[in-house]
């Protein structure tokens, strides 16, 4: 066979395609070219799209064990906090039963006591329910404005409660509505009885300590007051019902140098941000003459 009729074409096994540097070139200018387009034309946007539907699947099926877990950790948390506030409401109700027996034996007791002594039983104070409309306009005072008037049988001077204890005192009816001066209130003053000593104060409101506060005034230094001590209602100023809670002692100052004390004390009522209270005939006032007292 003539040597130019042979075939120098190399086998496919060794055929070369282009370069490495070629390659690397070519790929390296259209990876530019792609971050171009999407920068600034986002052209492989619904690409990303599709890729991220047909994933999909796939990321929620490798996340399914950890959302088990983290839902089997969850469950069995929440039933052992379940199972913990149920033992809590069992300790409570029980501490409740107790105390409720001692409390039915106190009442037996109070009123066998009361009937040795010719007096007669407490009399609750009737009242209505109302809601606060708003702040009171002057800034110098801390007062709230009532949706009850003189046509709803509110009497100057009536005490206002909520569910925590004494709010304040109506200073002023109009018809519609009235004014209720809160007990932190510069001007108020209430008469309170301290229940682990039985002593008697007067607590005076004080606005401009801690955001709002009472303070008992003209207390010796050498007082048997502490820190936490309940102060109610002691009744004496026939106003205020006896026994309706009003503040919590919160800090005592005594020095050296002052014959009196400085007590302050956190009212226990809601008195920033009440929305329904609960307003009370004064204990003086007879029984069908609140709006004769208003209007006078």
């Amino acid at each position: 066979m003539p040597l130019g009729t042979l075939d120098r074409t190399p086998p496919p096994f060794f055929k070369q395609g282009p370069s490495a540097l070629t390659k690397l070139m070519v790929f390296s200018a259209f990876a530019l070219f792609l971050m171009v387009a999407d920068a600034r034309f986002t052209l492989m946007r619904p690409l990303r799209a599709a890729v991220a539907a047909v994933l999909y699947p796939v990321q929620m099926a490798a996340l399914e064990p950890i959302r088990l877990l983290q839902e089997g950790r969850g469950y069995l948390d929440g039933l052992a906090a379940v199972q913990a506030r149920a033992d809590a409401a069992e300790r409570r109700m029980t501490e409740q039963s107790v105390r409720a027996g001692q409390v039915e034996q106190l009442l037996l007791e109070n009123a066998q006591l009361r009937s040795l002594l010719g007096l007669g039983a407490r009399l609750a104070a009737p009242g209505q329910a109302a809601e606060v409309l708003y702040d009171a306009a002057d800034p110098y005072t801390r007062k709230v404005v009532i949706d009850r008037g003189l046509t709803h049988g509110i009497a100057p001077g009536s005490p206002v409660v909520d569910a925590d204890g004494v709010v304040g005192q109506v200073t002023r009816v109009l018809p519609l509505v009235s004014e209720v001066t809160l007990l932190i209130d510069r001007d108020q003053a209430i008469p309170v009885l301290n229940v682990r000593t039985g002593a008697r104060s007067v607590a005076y409101g004080n606005p401009g300590v801690l955001g709002g506060v009472l303070e008992l005034r003209f207390m010796a230094g050498n007082s048997d007051v502490q820190a936490g001590d309940l102060l109610t209602t002691s009744g004496v100023d026939g106003v205020y019902p006896p026994g309706l809670r009003v503040a919590q002692v919160e800090a005592v100052e005594r020095q050296a140098d002052s014959t009196f004390a400085r007590i302050y004390c956190r009212p226990l009522a809601r008195l920033v941000g009440v929305r329904h209270v609960m307003v009370l005939q004064p204990l003086d006032a007879p029984p069908d003459a609140p709006a004769e007292g208003a209007a006078r």
